[in-house]
């Protein structure tokens, strides 16, 4: 096992109601003016919004507002964020919703609190000295952005989709309520179950380290979120599921899922970065689609983990060879996404890649990732070129 850091300083109310919570919340850290950021009109229509707006009222709190975020979330949004914030006084950020109005509210604190261009940030060229400390009332469990260090944006020009984490964007609170989940498409949930998943998954299959304890607690997220998945597709209006389902969102990508390794390979996610970036689909469901071709590409040299995933996770018997089992395991999971109407290649996403875009998407992944990456297995640009070609 390697060394580590553990950190999580956001603080979690999780419940029933705990919306209610938020003005007195963001007077326990500090806000006085306040932007709150949301993505469509889901937040609208559901009457969150109004009621959180109602709640800052009645605490004599003042607001000010910045919809439109959106999956895939915006660098042009961010900017206008910035300058919102900068020029009304604003000192703290409200994201209401998920990972995207998330990430871009960390994005736009980023922004506010550093001088320069904020792409920068996400561009690897300079690192953070702070953040516009941020509030999150969720009503997607997914990314896991309501606990996590990291960040993803979209630069519109070239249509480059970008991470960066810094432990300045970890929010300050973090309101749960697993009913604000339930209006959600069954599409969306089943995104939000296949990203939570493989946020564990990406520090799951390492050759870097590893500890027993963190293993048995990766595994048992990862089965409880397969099984509370099934659950949701049959009975979306489930509190119980809803609320397993949210809170291994925020575990699996608070940092606990990987402690005692060498941070996890990571590289289905930055594969899907290039497929959302270019053609801005669903994030859950591009890892699904990736993922499979990713597995069976690197299984072999790192074999005692996809055979332990396989069996512990999936169910699968342990006779056989290791490569066998391996394989099965992968297979199971290319089942389980089916089940939930995920896709497990390109053309089930919907994407028609051409050779060309293909060889982009590996070229631009090779370059965000600052070359050879990947800890199940080293991957080049030409490994990358393999893969996307393997998921058509």
């Amino acid at each position: 096992m390697f060394g580590f850091n553990y950190y999580t300083p956001t603080k979690v109310v999780f419940g029933k109601n705990t919306e209610e919570k938020v003005a007195d919340l963001i007077k326990e850290f500090g806000g006085k003016k306040v932007l709150i950021h949301y993505g469509g009109g889901s937040v609208v229509r559901s009457g969150l919004l109004p009621r959180v707006k109602g709640f800052l009222d009645k605490a004599g709190i003042s607001y000010l507002e910045l919809g439109g975020a959106v999956p895939n979330p915006h660098l042009g949004l961010v900017r206008e964020g910035i300058e919102l914030c900068k020029k009304e006084g604003i000192d703290f950020l409200l994201a209401v919703g998920g990972g995207s109005a998330i990430d871009s509210a960390k994005a736009i604190g980023y922004g506010v609190a550093n001088e320069g261009d904020v792409w920068d940030f996400y561009d690897y060229k300079r690192k953070v000295t702070g953040c516009l400390p941020i509030g999150v009332i969720l009503t997607i469990a997914a990314t896991g952005s309501e606990m996590s260090d990291s960040s993803v944006i979209t630069k519109e020009e070239g249509l480059i989709k970008r991470g960066y984490s810094s432990d300045f964007g970890r929010p300050r609170f973090a309101i749960m309520n697993p009913e604000l989940t339930m209006t959600l498409p069954d599409y969306q949930t089943a995104c939000g179950c296949t990203d939570i998943m493989m946020h564990t998954m990406e520090r799951y299959f390492t050759n870097g380290g590893n500890m027993e304890i963190t293993d048995s607690m990766a595994e048992a997220l990862l089965r409880t979120v397969k099984e509370n998945a099934k659950i949701l597709a049959k009975d979306p209006k489930n509190y119980d599921a809803r609320a397993e389902v949210m809170w291994a969102g925020s575990l699996a990508h608070n940092g606990l899922t990987g402690c005692g390794n060498d941070g996890g390979d990571w590289m289905t996610h930055k594969l899907e970065h290039e497929l959302g970036g270019l053609y801005d689909v669903a994030h859950g469901a591009g890892l699904a689609a990736i993922w499979g071709s990713w597995a069976r590409y690197v299984h072999k040299d790192c074999l005692p983990r996809f055979k332990k995933f396989a069996i512990n996770v999936m169910g699968v018997s342990a006779s056989g060879s290791d490569e066998e089992i391996a394989l099965k395991g992968i297979e199971a999971m290319e089942d389980f996404y089916r089940e939930i109407k995920m896709p497990t290649n390109l053309r089930e996403l919907g994407v028609k890649a051409c050779d060309e875009d293909l060889k982009l998407m590996a070229h631009k992944c090779y370059v965000g990732a600052g070359g050879p990456k990947g800890s199940a297995k080293l991957l080049n640009e030409e490994d990358m070129l393999e893969i996307f070609k393997m998921s058509r």
